[in-house]
């Protein structure tokens, strides 16, 4: 017999497609104080959201009227006739978060328009309303939700531990306050505060109060604009990267997502300047016209589908690509990592011998050695426990005590009162010291003075306050690889015969394969014809070649040369010729000034003159300010 739901039980299902964890809740409830207006967003949990959430806001609150039909199915303020779908520029806009999460909750609002005398005071227990009363609040809206899924236990039996699902809601508050570093944001779990941002606009500065001044200090600027999409941000360099995505941070005007898309245009950017395996830190922000994407595709929009997929990808490559060629990027050695650690271990040392307080200094030292260690392994740092470490680092230093402000009671919390109480976190002795943004500063070859070359390896150079050493084997090897595909791709190949053939020796499986690499080698400029049984002559090659190079290129070629390479699929045959190129170029040669500066002018020419095919960097700059400081003329 087919009935009609009841409304309890109809209610409960829907909200399983919005709410399916205590994240789900902080985020729509975020999302509306964010489309509200406020200036100050607080979000406290308690046992991983599942006993307790409140999010407080001062935005423009709820009019007295609207309260309870704000908790009603597909009420909403955000959206009125069909057409709005097009052009959706809110967070939130479908009208089903509030009756979804009170659903599955008890639910307590608090609200008030700046306008009104007097606030709102509404109670629901799944979904019901208990209570509604008029009440004195701030201007704003504070919601409170406790014993999340108490009526849908099978729900809850399948959240995870309190601290996983703590962390799931840290980092998500910490994006949003990326994404809207003009909002003042504060987090606390189980009554402790992790992080507060200023709301004062400075991405860089929010950046480096959520993850630390040593991500901060290493990331390089992203301003591009191509058409009607802008992408602006921060992206580390090459050598700055981490085990996985984990680091990696995109927004969508203004709204968190995953996109696969974003994360192709990423990895074109970075393909040939990382080792394989290892990705990038990116704080990447696109903005565009709400009708070129649909971000009404899946209930927690999360995932958004633009309409020009590859552009959008190509715009992201090369905005990172712009930011990328600049001084910003090429690999530095800072002298400030030879000393700390030294200074470090002297200072404990002195400390455990004049101070009482033993253990404690003991377990600063333990702690210091645990985040060094971590650092040197390139873990992903977990924000809570990063925060927590740095927390007890900075309380034992300076005897610093973190309050719990959030009452246990469960009262009402006042966020003009709190925030006058809220510390922002402390790094090292001398607070937070957040640097300026970094300026982009471009990098132009011509500005290089050679000094000569050390070792047979090395050529040493000189631009401005910067001084460089150049790894001439990869500098040869990257302009050796573009050559290369340079002439590939174009119908013209500059080659030159050569008196004596250069003879290759097949294998019977390479043999095999002659069709596949015969067709591609002939298209970067070699002329080659049988010569025999399993064997080849060689009558010209390309002209920027030497004769060991070819032959050594060509052998290295034919052996890794896998069967049926598609010619379109560039991603093999790059993955071979780097392998070739490799085997090709020599080191160890003496180079004289005049051949330092061709070089240079190879170098000038390439796409990516700053790494090698394989990912190692070309460059090491030392700046003056770094070597004076190494060799102690400032301190």
């Amino acid at each position: 017999m087919i009935k009609i739901l009841d409304k309890s039980v109809a209610d409960r299902i829907a909200a399983g497609e919005v709410v399916d964890r205590p994240l789900s809740v902080v985020k729509e409830l975020v999302e509306n104080s964010i489309d509200a207006g406020a200036g100050t967003i607080v979000v406290e949990i308690k046992g991983g959201g599942k006993n307790y959430i409140r999010v407080t806001d001062d935005g423009c609150g709820i009019p007295e009227g609207e309260v309870q039909i704000a908790f009603a199915r597909h009420a909403t303020s955000k959206i009125e006739h069909d057409s709005d779908l097009g052009r959706i520029s809110t967070l939130g806009f479908r009208g089903e978060a509030l009756a979804s999460i009170a659903a599955v909750s008890r639910l307590e609002i608090l609200t008030k328009p700046t306008k009104q005398a007097i606030g709102s005071k509404l109670t629901l227990h799944g979904g019901e309303i208990m209570q509604a009363e008029p009440t004195g609040c701030p201007d704003g809206t504070t919601i409170i939700v406790s014993d999340l899924f108490y009526n849908t236990p099978a729900r809850l039996k399948f959240m995870k531990a309190d601290n996983a699902e703590s962390a799931l809601i840290i980092d998500f508050v910490s994006q949003m306050a990326l994404a809207y570093p003009k909002i003042r944001f504060r987090m606390t779990s189980g009554g402790n505060i992790l992080f507060s941002t200023t709301g004062r606009g400075n991405l860089y500065e929010t950046i480096q109060t959520i993850y630390g001044k040593a991500v901060g200090s290493e990331l390089v600027p992203v301003d591009f604009t191509s058409g009607y999409l802008h992408v602006n941000g921060y992206v580390s360099s090459p050598m700055n990267n981490k085990t996985s995505r984990r680091s990696q941070f995109f927004f969508v005007n203004g709204r968190v997502i995953s996109s696969k898309v974003i994360e192709k245009g990423v990895n074109q950017a970075y393909h040939d300047r990382m080792f394989e395996g290892r990705y990038p830190i990116c704080f990447l922000f696109l903005e565009l016209p709400p009708d070129k994407l649909d971000v009404n595709i899946h209930p927690n929009k999360r995932d958004v589908r633009f309409d020009e997929e590859a552009f959008v990808s190509e715009t992201v490559t090369n905005s990172i690509i712009t930011a990328l060629d600049s001084k910003n990027a090429i690999f530095g050695v800072a002298a400030d990592a030879m000393y700390n650690s030294d200074k470090l271990m002297q200072g404990m040392d002195s400390l455990r011998s004049e101070s009482p307080k033993l253990n404690e200094l003991n377990k600063l030292f333990a702690l210091t050695q645990k985040t060094k260690l971590n650092t040197e392994k390139e873990q992903q740092v977990n924000i809570t426990n990063l925060l927590s470490t740095m927390r007890e680092n900075a309380e034992i230093a300076s005897n610093l005590s973190y309050k719990k402000d959030a009452p246990e009671d469960g009262s009402r919390f006042d966020v003009a009162a709190a925030e006058q109480k809220v510390p922002l976190p402390v790094y090292g002795e001398k607070g937070l010291d957040v640097t300026e943004p970094p300026k982009v500063i471009p990098f132009k070859f011509e500005n290089l003075i050679p000094l000569g070359s050390i070792f047979g390896k090395y050529i040493m150079a000189v631009d401005g306050d910067t001084f460089y050493l150049i790894d001439q084997h990869a500098a040869h090897e990257r302009c050796f690889f573009e050559k290369l595909l340079k002439e590939f791709k174009e119908s013209e190949k500059p080659v030159q015969p050569i008196m004596v053939p250069i003879i290759i020796n097949a294998t019977p499986a390479a043999d095999a394969l002659s069709d596949g690499w015969l067709k591609v080698l002939e298209n970067m400029g070699f002329e080659i014809e049988g010569f025999g049984p399993k064997t080849y002559a060689v009558k010209a090659i390309p002209m920027f070649m030497s004769l060991l190079e070819a032959t050594d290129f060509l052998n290295a070629f034919i052996e890794n040369y896998e069967e049926r390479i598609d010619m379109s699929d560039y991603g093999k045959l790059n993955a071979i010729i780097t392998k070739s190129c490799k085997s090709a170029v020599k080191g160890n040669d003496v180079l004289h000034i005049e051949e330092i500066k061709a070089l240079l002018m190879d170098m000038s020419r390439c796409n990516n003159p700053y790494s090698c095919p394989h990912g190692r960097p070309t460059f090491v700059k030392f700046t003056r300010y770094e070597l004076d400081k190494f060799f102690k003329r400032i301190q």
